[in-house]
């Protein structure tokens, strides 16, 4: 077999529908969310992003006195449950279930940072003691977030407990 027999056309026919799938459900989760800013008679621009293959939608206002923080609740709780909402809606459209990242007034991203931070801090106490370092609960996405930074520090992480009490636990490789 010649290395041209070998070679493998790429099947663009259904990278060019998942990518459709991908716009489609962005169009789906912002006319819902716009319906949402609508009933709640709020003003605020909805921005979608598709990197690696998953939908990010932002919602954001510059309109002086508009106040998202209503949206995203304490601790994003609120914000958790819209991006649930809005999943099940797409997937009620689409027949798909949905990925997408919801983000309202840049709660996500600042939590982001905060969560790099945590994850920094918990690196540098467990090469400092070799002891594990038990960090506080957090969702299933933060979790990833934080796991991610873990492993980029070439140290272990794996989460522990249940429901709400779901945490993770950060430890040298050596243990």
């Amino acid at each position: 077999m010649t290395a041209a027999e070998n070679f493998e056309v790429p099947d663009l026919e259904n990278q060019v529908d998942s990518e459709q799938e991908v716009l489609d459900e962005g169009d789906v989760a912002a006319d819902y969310l716009e319906e949402l800013l609508d009933i709640a008679d709020l003003d605020g621009d909805i921005d979608i992003e598709i990197r690696g293959g998953r939908t990010y939608i932002s919602i954001v206002t510059d309109e002086a006195g508009t106040d998202l923080s209503g949206l995203v609740g304490k601790d994003g709780e609120v914000l958790d449950a819209l991006q649930e909402l809005t999943r099940l809606a797409v997937l009620n459209a689409t027949g798909e279930r949905s990925r997408l990242v919801l983000d309202i007034a840049g709660y996500r991203s600042d939590r982001a940072d905060q969560l790099r931070t945590i994850a920094d801090e918990a690196i540098q106490k467990a090469r400092e003691t070799g002891e594990e370092v038990h960090l506080e609960p957090m969702s299933a996405y933060e979790r990833k977030l934080v796991h991610d930074v873990i492993a980029d520090a070439g140290l272990h992480s794996e989460s522990e407990g249940e429901s709400g009490r779901r945490h993770i636990v950060v430890s040298t490789l050596d243990n």
